[in-house]
């Protein structure tokens, strides 16, 4: 008996597994994404505007596709192998960036091909977690703070690593290093994969069907042709983007109205609260477009401490500080949740939410203060500071969004609310993009120094501001349906468990 309970892997176990190659794969996405923006601007001759939406276009098709990729995680091929896959193309998108082969369509093939890939993992790698750690609602949201401090990591260290690759050896070779990592990763998957045998959907559990996989790599080839083809046509791309966001929506009516009585409050709530992180990546797309090209144009690079110089950061490094604080904050704010937790005093997501709006609403406050009373380069100390703000919001926010769907969705259709989780986040950085463009300069614009683009800036970080006090507001209204909401949710759980019991 002794030796069957120690050969079990523990739930730590099972995490850790999941958590090392969602580490690696989010080295080799934030990688890409520290020096994407500028390769388009500075290797291949974008303007602003049509740099900020491909990016967008870009960012909703990727977040848009683990829809599917959960679906085929839940009922085709299973969460563990769908994951597996993704990793695999993954892998193949970053290595065809790094063949720099400095033409357009080149471009869209490779970010088709990272699209693809994520769709397949993304969805799946966060089902695994919340499978794991299903039925226990304190130690999720302790998890999913956990797996998201930890994958920060990954991006850390790759977004210093590759602007800084980039300057010393070009363009080539860093989006070589995001493939070598995930390749890294899947081979650490591999050796330790037996952790996750108990852990999974229905069809991991059984063997391949064949002719199951066989439609699965026949619809990849369709759908990369297809996101290919948005990619290049601004206006396609556009229009699909709302065709994702319309399907969805209706399918998120359809299982409403399908659902048992006791499942609606929780999935009201969690509507509502995916609503609002889909809001928050409004904001967040900024730290890839608006944000960057900010740093570019008139942000100082080194950082002093009363007159001695510490250390310096590129354009593209300066998204770093955003896991930096990740990383920081996480545990604190995990060592709150459990402490209040112990004490009996309940902090619910949707007043995470608002105190999380209230950060980002200062970030930009912060911004918009420093472009508007400046005419030359602006302190780096700024972007540490308002980075602080945005990314502890991003904690209350984001990282708790992925444990919304694990707390208020029934888990049959888990995988795929996990999807459509990703494709409304994916709508939020389309639009983002778009408020980005609002800041969008020429190259003779750009190329007149502070004083002519901190005014521009110093108009965006205002919008931005305001908007975020807007959200924050309404969110404060809508707290009193959220706590009914929650509570009818909690009764209903409580009354399924004594049914059981029974």
């Amino acid at each position: 008996m002794t030796a069957t309970l120690s050969s079990t892997p523990s739930r730590t176990q099972s995490f850790s597994v999941v958590l090392a190659i969602e580490l690696w794969e989010r080295f080799g996405f934030y990688g890409m994404q520290g020096i994407l923006l500028l390769y388009m601007v500075q290797r291949l001759g974008f303007g602003d505007a049509q740099a900020n939406l491909l990016w967008g276009t870009f960012s909703a098709v990727t977040y848009a596709a683990p829809a599917i990729g959960g679906w085929i995680g839940d009922t085709v091929l299973g969460s563990r192998r769908t994951m597996v896959m993704g990793t695999v193309v993954l892998t193949l998108g970053y290595a065809l960036l790094g063949l720099d082969l400095n033409g357009q369509m080149a471009l869209y093939v490779a970010l088709s091909v990272i699209a693809l890939g994520n769709g397949l993992f993304k969805a799946n790698a966060a089902n695994l977690v919340r499978r794991i750690y299903e039925g226990d609602d304190a130690r999720i949201d302790v998890a999913f703070t956990y797996y998201y401090m930890s994958i920060n990591v990954g991006s850390t260290v790759s977004l210093l690593l590759t602007p800084w690759m980039q300057q010393h050896y070009g363009w080539g070779p860093p989006f070589l290093v995001c493939a070598a990592g995930l390749a890294f990763g899947l081979a650490c998957y591999m050796l330790f994969q037996s952790r996750l045998k108990a852990i999974g959907s229905a069809p991991d559990f059984q063997p391949i069907v064949l002719s199951r996989l066989a439609a699965v790599l026949g619809g990849m080839v369709v759908a990369l042709a297809v996101m290919v083809g948005i990619l290049g046509s601004p206006s396609l791309g556009r229009a699909c983007v709302w065709l994702a966001a319309s399907i969805i929506a209706v399918i998120w009516v359809v299982l409403y109205r399908r659902a048992a009585p006791a499942y609606r409050p929780g999935l009201r709530l969690a509507y509502l609260l995916i609503v609002q992180t889909m809001l928050y990546f409004v904001f967040y797309q900024q730290m890839v477009t608006s944000l960057t090209l900010f740093a570019l144009r008139d942000v100082a690079s080194q950082f002093t401490l009363f007159g001695v110089p510490l250390f310096s950061l590129s354009a593209g490094q300066f998204q770093a500080l955003n896991p930096v604080w990740i990383m920081a904050a996480s545990p604190v704010l995990s060592w709150v949740y459990k402490t209040m937790e112990d004490r009996g005093w309940n902090f619910p997501i949707a007043e995470k939410f608002i105190v999380g709006f209230s950060l980002v609403a200062l970030s930009f406050l912060i911004w918009w203060l420093s472009a508007a009373n400046s005419t030359t380069l602006v302190s780096p100390w700024v972007m540490f500071w308002a980075y602080g703000a945005l990314s502890v919001g991003e904690l209350l926010i984001s990282a708790l969004g992925l444990a919304v769907v694990a707390r208020y969705v029934p888990a049959n259709i888990g995988a795929f609310m996990m999807g459509s989780y990703c494709v409304s986040n994916g709508v939020a950085m389309y639009l983002g993009s778009m408020v980005a463009n609002l800041a969008a300069v020429g190259a003779s614009v750009g190329d007149g120094g502070p004083a002519v683009t901190l005014p521009i800036y110093a108009d965006l970080f205002r919008t931005l501001f305001i908007m975020a006090v807007g959200c924050t507001l309404v969110f404060v209204v809508c707290l009193p349906f959220t706590r009914r909401w929650d509570a009818q949710h909690r009764a209903a759980q409580a009354a399924a468990k004594l049914d059981l019991a029974a």
